[in-house]
């Protein structure tokens, strides 16, 4: 259970970071006050979670040629994918993604940053 709250936590942190970092991702209205940008927040790393879960083993299994010809690089495609269709699945008064580049640099972000936060909350000693 606590795995599933890291990994949610990595995420809403990721999106945070690719928000503030990227010009053409978006979360919510300007003028919105921070607690509303915050649930905003939480609602998209929820979906984006979810979208992880259940579309992108999907979408890699049907893209295994791919991945393999290119040692899997084309991962940073599917991710950019997902970020697109998460900010699909949002609406754009929640979450926008401007275009395929802005995708793919959130996505990159989004995967390192993950990653490292990962790396700091996910301190389990199997001793």
């Amino acid at each position: 259970m606590t795995s599933i709250l890291f990994r949610f936590v990595a995420n809403a942190v990721a999106l945070a970071v690719a928000v503030w970092l990227v010009g053409d991702i978006t979360l919510g209205e300007d003028g919105d006050d921070t607690g509303s940008r915050t649930v905003t927040l939480l609602v998209v790393a929820l979906i984006f979670g979810v979208v992880n879960v259940v579309v992108k083993p999907i979408v890699k299994f049907f893209s295994l040629g791919l991945l393999i010809v290119t040692l899997g690089l084309f991962t940073l495609v599917i991710n950019a994918l997902m970020l697109l269709l998460t900010s699909w699945i949002a609406g754009d008064d929640r979450f926008e993604v401007d275009g395929f580049g802005a995708a793919f640099l959130g996505a990159l972000i989004i995967s390192i940053v993950s990653w490292a936060v990962n790396m700091v909350l996910d301190r389990d000693d199997d001793d």
